[in-house]
């Protein structure tokens, strides 16, 4: 276990980034205050606006209809909940893998992930339109989602088999957990909500 998450302590050492025959030491500041807390902060923070919008549109075209579904303040909390399950996912993961402890993780993937997995539980017949094959295409979200499940298996397993960062920055274990994470916890979050809205 990372010894962040161990000791709850931050770990500002420095990192040595080496391009070419260059070498710099860059000296990392001390997170301000509890290192936890980036487990939850992490998940409203983006690379680029390209991040931003591709997981924007992923949580416009799936957020609403589990939201309408959840309530509110259950889906806020499912939301969250599978989001940080995510991160801790993603955490374990690169422990086990032996990846670089320090390289930033953020993004609302994880979390989104896991509104996918808990639409596909309550809307697995439910027509989504997506691009495949360069066209345009309405497809059962249990077709699409599964087809964007099977893509971060095999890019997490083939990632972790080629070795440490060679996912091109993408946390696909975090988007694992997320899923699962989804897929086990929506029943718990519906209970006591309207069933018969579900298709």
């Amino acid at each position: 276990m990372p010894e962040e998450i161990r000791t709850g302590q931050d770990i500002a050492r420095p990192i040595t980034i080496e391009v070419g025959d260059q070498r710099a030491e860059i000296n990392l500041q001390p997170t301000p205050g509890s290192v936890y807390l980036t487990l939850l902060t992490s998940m409203f923070m983006h690379g680029s606006i390209m991040h931003l919008f591709g997981n924007m549109l992923f949580l416009w075209i799936f957020g609403d209809n589990l939201e309408h579904a959840l309530g509110r303040a259950r889906y806020i909390s499912f939301y969250l909940l599978t989001g940080l399950i995510a991160s801790l996912a993603h955490i374990i993961s690169t422990f086990v893998i032996g990846d670089n402890p320090f390289i930033p993780s953020l993004g609302a993937s994880g979390a989104i992930s896991g509104v996918l997995g808990g639409y596909l539980v309550l809307y697995p017949k439910r027509s989504v339109r997506v691009i495949m094959l360069r066209m345009l295409t309405t497809v059962p979200a249990v077709v699409a989602i599964g087809l964007w499940f099977v893509f971060q298996l095999i890019s997490a397993f083939g990632v972790i088999g080629a070795g440490p960062q060679s996912g091109g920055g993408v946390a696909f274990m975090a988007h694992i957990g997320g899923f699962v994470a989804g897929l086990a916890l929506v029943k718990v979050f519906s209970i006591g909500r309207n069933q018969g809205s579900y298709a």
